[in-house]
């Protein structure tokens, strides 16, 4: 049985192995930096670096799963997956994010406990392990910023280190203040802020890998402005049943019916080609499917 024809649909997310060492880098030092934190916790009775060690945790399965998407979109179209992998990126973008709401909640309960029964903390431990997680956050999200530019899934990994970075600088506050003035209150205090953070950015992202996933319209484009700039066009009558979704990322297709004088038949891979490359060059589309269609015979 011959297999299906196949068609490109766009270009295959390059294959990065500089990128996926990084990530595999970014991984093994939060790791080894999430032990050092719980450790240092436990014995400072900080919350706080707990929290933040949970949250560093969190980081090193963000990136595992960021990688792993990362590589399977990197697959070619096949017969089962004619569009290519490419939404496995978006698949490990909405595991991150919602997996970073739960860690939020989770924070939000333990510090409301903690304001309504404060514990004694060593300070100097908070302070001297969350510098250095610090330092480790920092580098783990020069590693992986300039990769979130172009990819919702590293971004949500960056998201998480990002957090992670200013989560150890309220760590290290706290610290200071209860050195300083004996505020055993600001450890709560800081996990808070540590947990608000992260839910207004995880929430922020979460609708926009959702609308892929959906199929729903590129927010920055309008059917309609769409569908009016090809009725522009030469023999082009009339144009409707417009979708328009993102394949992934990168990537959006159109359908639409275009309507056509009989007269201009011979003209219609002309007047295809015309409105292919308009729907390229206006709106990025790269992918597009016309049925044409004479005047009283639409469907």
């Amino acid at each position: 049985m011959a297999l299906p024809h196949r068609h490109s649909h766009g270009h295959v997310p390059p294959d990065t192995p500089g990128g996926d060492r990084k990530l595999i880098f970014a991984i093994a030092v939060n790791v080894f930096l999430t032990v050092a934190q719980i450790v240092g916790g436990v014995f400072s009775g900080s919350l706080a670096l707990i929290a933040d060690a949970i949250h560093n945790l969190s980081d090193a399965a963000a990136l595992v799963i960021a990688l792993i998407a990362r590589k399977i979109a990197r697959r070619p179209a096949d017969a089962n997956h004619t569009y290519g992998h490419g939404r496995a990126e978006m698949i490990g973008a909405l595991f991150n994010l919602t997996w970073l709401i739960f860690i939020a909640l989770f924070l939000i309960v333990e510090a409301v406990e903690r304001l309504l029964d404060p514990q004694p903390i060593e300070g100097w431990t908070i302070v001297i392990i969350a510098g250095i997680a610090l330092a480790v956050d920092i580098a783990t999200a020069m590693l992986t910023y300039r990769m979130s530019k172009t990819s919702m899934n590293i971004r949500a990994a960056f998201i998480h280190n990002l957090s992670d970075a200013l989560a150890s600088v309220g760590v290290i506050v706290g610290g200071a203040l209860v050195i300083l003035q004996g505020w055993l209150f600001i450890d709560a205090v800081v996990t808070l802020v540590i947990a608000g953070y992260i839910l207004v950015h995880a929430g922020l992202e979460v609708p926009k890998v959702v609308d892929i996933l959906m199929q729903a319209v590129p927010h920055e484009l309008d059917i309609e402005a769409v569908a009016n700039s090809l009725n522009e066009l030469a023999g082009v009558h009339d144009v409707h049943h417009v979708h328009i979704w993102n394949i992934d990322e990168h990537r959006r297709s159109l359908e639409a019916h275009v309507v056509i004088e009989p007269s201009d038949m011979q003209k219609m891979e002309t007047i295809k080609a015309a409105m292919k490359a308009r729907l390229a060059e206006e709106f990025d589309i790269g992918h597009s499917t016309l049925e044409f269609e004479f005047p009283g015979k639409t469907g």
